[in-house]
């Protein structure tokens, strides 16, 4: 399966039922009151993060999800509630609003369930209307309007170390040797196009680590592969720089490292500061004595260096210790990094008027759902939608401003005649 790690989705979760107008009928009962009910619920979009799922192409293939909505009520029996939307995402998984940029969720714990879309309530139905003034109310509620929510996924892979360094280091191979992971190798460059993971042992410990494709000169910004690799990096605990010690083109081992570690930093600071262990590779093919000169060099910048051989298994038990170590205190000084939501304000009570060319335009979550949710093919529940505004002190801010006769009222998508309040 390809392996997809962005996709855009869009989500819409389900209407409510209406409710019912309708009264009681039954013989030698000639004037049975209202007793209609009210509309079942619309269904949720709910996403599950699930680490059987690697890639996020099921969103290539379909890029739409509808829930069903809720059944409006008969008579006075409820409508059913439709059945919520499960989607399975992989774990590490970031969704964002499309329009906004804002984080929604990450959903970087096995198990972790949000609710994107939340299914609209059902229509209440003309039993609820009545009171010891209105008893024998003709209208019932519409069912409230479902969410929409056009989304961006990103897949962030969780891993406790990543390998990172230029095409053909060597890392394939070196995860290959270290896990039971089986990594495309070749003598090409780009030969990783898309993240491998693999289990490491270790004593009686284990831990993840990830083949991440190669850096080039200018991935922060986006060349090679670039930001489609750095956006996994920065779920890493520990970064293994893994250098080699012989480059097919003779280029400078200490240069090719500074030129990874320049990328990082123009990326992200925090990334860059994340732990790193330096990993010279390829001690098979050459002079010890030349590999002290370049470890020298390397260990000037303070992070740890150990001269390993993937092809044949050199240095690797050392290694494998140093990682696990650096873990564990990654782990105890700071958790995964999490994306906190950025919590939209609950309160939708909020609403503003002002004047268009040709009237007024109401704003405002809670209005324009009360004013969807009416039937507005039936006088009484305009009268009671009138009634809501005036209490809500619409009617008397659209007085201040100068409504009059033959003005426009907006609210949502539809268009009311002042008069007609």
């Amino acid at each position: 399966m390809q392996f997809i790690d962005e996709a855009e989705v869009r989500f819409m979760s389900g209407r409510g039922g209406d409710g019912a107008a309708t009264f009681h009928r039954e013989k030698h009962v000639p004037r049975g009151g209202p007793n209609g009910a009210n509309g079942g619920r619309g269904g949720d979009i709910v996403l599950l993060a699930d680490r059987n799922k690697r890639t996020l192409y099921d969103f290539k293939l379909r890029d739409n999800y509808k829930a069903n909505d809720g059944e409006r009520a008969h008579g006075n029996q409820t409508g059913k509630d439709a059945k919520d939307v499960v989607i399975r995402v992989p774990v590490g998984t970031v969704v964002t609003d499309a329009e906004d940029g804002e984080t929604v969720v990450d959903l970087s714990v096995e198990g972790m369930k949000y609710v994107v879309c939340r299914g609209g309530r059902g229509g209440m139905g003309n039993l609820y209307y009545t009171n010891s003034v209105r008893q024998a109310p003709t209208f019932a509620q519409r069912g409230a309007p479902g969410e929409v929510l056009e989304a961006k996924l990103e897949l962030k892979l969780i891993a406790d170390v990543g390998l990172i360094g230029l095409p053909n280091a060597g890392k394939s191979t070196l995860l290959s040797v270290l896990s039971a992971a089986k990594p495309k190798i070749a003598d090409y460059p780009f030969t990783t196009l898309a993240p491998n993971l693999g289990v490491v042992t270790v004593g009686d410990h284990s831990f993840v680590i990830a083949d991440l494709p190669g850096l080039i000169e200018g991935a922060s910004e986006g060349v090679g592969l670039g930001h489609q690799f750095l956006r996994h990096a920065e779920r890493n605990k520990v970064l293994l720089h893994v250098v080699d010690a012989y480059p097919p083109d003779d280029s400078d081992p200490v240069g090719n490292f500074q030129l990874i570690e320049e990328e990082l930093r123009r990326y992200s600071e925090e990334l860059s500061a994340r732990p790193r262990i330096i990993a010279l590779n390829k001690s098979d093919l050459g002079i010890p004595e030349a590999e002290e000169e370049i470890v020298a060099r390397l260990q000037e910048t303070g992070f740890p260096v150990f001269i390993i051989s993937a092809a044949t298994n050199k240095g690797l038990d050392p290694l494998k210790w140093a990682l696990w170590k650096e873990i564990e205190v990654s782990s105890q000084e700071e958790a995964v990094p999490i994306l906190i939501p950025t919590y939209r304000n609950e309160s939708d009570s909020a609403w503003d008027i002002e004047a268009v060319h040709d009237g007024y335009r109401v704003s405002g979550k809670r209005i324009e759902r009360l004013v969807e949710m009416t039937n507005l093919g039936n006088r009484d529940a305009i009268h009671y939608l009138y009634r809501k505004l005036k209490r809500i002190g619409v009617i008397e801010k659209l007085e201040e401003l100068g409504a009059g006769p033959g003005d426009n009222v907006y609210i949502g998508e539809f268009e009311f005649q002042y008069e007609e309040w």
